[in-house]
């Protein structure tokens, strides 16, 4: 049996999640609190982040990208109209762009800064750094989602998904990242009624029953965070 290394409310982890369910893989779950660094995960990856998927050969594959990557290698043919990253050369080349953009951008301007100081800092230790949230890094990732969410809306109202005709890795990764921020109810859907339509759309699927699942101890989501209709 696979296993996956991964944080409830760690976006590349719920990433890693759903590309699994869409590939209708089933690995058995490690929970890893990524301030932790446990000697175990370290031995395994020694860069200590999350995921990481250790498959049933004993193959260790870390990272989100690197996960996406593997899936595709060993799964992507059989997936055929269902494949996560298209074989077309310029739908690939774009699909990796915008996971470049999620995995990436937003998360180093939105969703890393919200997990961390609204839910990691919550549950560390004060000598890795937990405590009271730092609120100036909290007002700006509150301002970068918005523009964020705009890019969502007008790659949405020219494309039926985001890299194009079908989903692909690339919404996979934007809804991962959003699902955080929605469960903190940080994301301003009023703003743009077409990226609203889009996660809807995304959130819906069964690969994301488990991820709408997932809570906070101690805070409750917002509260249209699991209602599929908003």
């Amino acid at each position: 049996m696979a296993t996956l290394h991964s944080y409830p409310f760690c976006p590349h982890s719920r990433f890693a999640r759903l590309i699994l369910a869409e590939t209708n893989l089933e690995p058995d779950l490690v929970e890893e609190k990524p301030w932790d660094r446990r000697i175990p995960l370290l031995e395994v990856n020694p860069a200590g982040t999350l995921p990481l998927l250790v498959d049933d050969n004993g193959l260790a594959v870390p990272g989100a990208r690197g996960i996406a990557d593997y899936l595709d290698d060993v799964k992507g043919d059989a997936l055929k109209d269902r494949r996560l990253l298209p074989q077309g050369l310029a739908q690939r080349v774009e699909v990796r762009r915008l996971l470049d953009w999620f995995l990436g951008k937003f998360h180093e301007e939105v969703s890393d800064y919200l997990a961390t100081e609204k839910i990691y800092k919550r549950f560390m230790p004060i000598e890795l750094g937990g405590g009271p949230p730092d609120m100036s890094a909290i007002r700006a990732a509150r301002a970068n989602v918005r523009y964020h969410l705009k890019y969502i809306g007008f790659l949405i109202s020219k494309r039926n998904w985001l890299a194009g005709d079908q989903m692909t890795y690339a919404d996979l990764a934007a809804a991962a990242h959003l699902s955080v921020v929605d469960y903190l109810g940080d994301v301003p859907w009023e703003e743009d009624e077409t990226a609203k339509h889009w996660y809807a759309r995304v959130k819906s699927r069964p690969s994301f029953r488990a991820l709408l699942a997932d809570r906070v101890p101690g805070m409750a989501p917002a509260d249209h965070y699991d209602n599929l209709d908003f």
